[in-house]
């Protein structure tokens, strides 16, 4: 996940100074507000005089064509658009920059994104205010984030407000592309603060239910009670290699993986159209439960002698709440 720094979250130096300091870490780029403020790019002229670093730009007003001029001036990188400050008659400017999106704020729907899905690289969930540093992270981002990946795959989703070491290991876990980093990142040095929000080992309040796939998302079928190709079908249809299987009372019977259906063709190979799915289910996988934190969770991973892709979500009763997925998290991260 990429770390975009807001530069004006910090009040130490000048900002020639704060730039030149970020610029020392493997910071991917700096991240600037502008509450329709022109004085912004006289900032933005400072930095890139004395840094290499690319510049990510936040315009917050009714009026961004009067930017145009000055992006591209100054060869801003990155362009987002906040979308409730927007006119109804806004054209969308794809060629601005060579990254161009849309921020929304926590209570617009993500559907609004439809209508600049043609031209925009990105969304940007804002969690917090706009231009406002210090909020707290708001947990239905998370419900969101994965709403939007169903909807626009291809698309890179961009997450600012709030984020810090626990969010951190979350959104990266999510397939998150890029995070922005206000005042977490300089309220100690930003050094040791950049190593935190790439480190595991953390304390979170967190828990599975914050951030797993939830029930209506994952492929799930009732144990006795379809076939193998009615198995292929929903492992296909989710695409993620596996289906969960339950009982009649809505508990965890277990699962069954592409392994398992491929070890089983092996096996019947002579005689596939015989082969009883309910005989390859797997009906002891690791789980971990609702309530257990990130922190529980990772711990748990690592003690595995096996690699986890995936974890069932179970509440204490063993009903099947969710699914946790590791498939994004960079090779050796556990």
């Amino acid at each position: 996940m990429k770390i975009s720094a807001s530069i004006y979250s910090s009040k130490d130096g000048s900002i020639k100074d704060v730039a030149k300091n970020i610029e020392k870490y493997d910071i991917d780029c700096l991240h600037i507000d502008c509450n329709d403020n022109f004085s912004v790019f006289t900032d933005i002229e400072e930095i890139k005089n004395h840094t290499n670093l690319s510049i990510d730009l936040h315009l917050i007003t009714s009026e961004p064509e009067k930017y145009y001029d000055k992006i591209k001036q100054l060869s801003i990188s990155q362009v987002t658009f906040q979308y409730e400050n927007l006119t109804d008659n806004f054209i969308f400017p794809a060629d601005i920059a060579p990254k161009v999106g849309i921020a929304i704020m926590n209570d617009t729907p993500i559907d609004v994104f439809k209508q600049f899905s043609e031209n925009a690289t990105h969304i940007l969930f804002m969690t917090t205010t706009p231009g406002v540093s210090g909020g707290a992270f708001n947990k239905h981002t998370f419900s969101k984030i994965r709403q939007f990946r169903t909807r626009f795959p291809e698309k890179e989703i961009h997450v600012d407000g709030g984020v810090n070491d626990k969010v951190s290991f979350i959104l990266r876990n999510m397939g998150v592309h890029c995070a922005v980093i206000g005042s977490f990142l300089f309220k100690d040095h930003v050094g040791y603060s950049f190593l935190k929000l790439q480190s595991n080992e953390i304390s979170s309040t967190y828990t599975a239910e914050d951030f797993m796939l939830e029930h209506e998302e994952i492929p799930i079928l009732q144990e006795n009670n379809f076939t193998f190709l009615e198995l292929l079908q929903k492992i296909d249809d989710y695409g993620m290699g596996l289906a969960i299987i339950s009982d009649d009372n809505k508990k965890l019977s277990g699962l069954i993986t592409n392994a398992d259906i491929r070890k089983a063709l092996i096996k019947n190979f002579e005689n596939i159209g015989h082969i009883n799915p309910n005989d390859i289910i797997n009906h002891n996988p690791v789980v971990v439960q609702d309530i257990n934190t990130v922190q529980e969770i990772i711990k748990f991973v690592k003690k595995q002698s096996f690699p986890i892709q995936f974890l069932p979500v179970v509440d204490k009763d063993r009903k099947i709440k969710g699914l946790l997925r590791f498939n994004n998290l960079i090779k050796g991260e556990l």
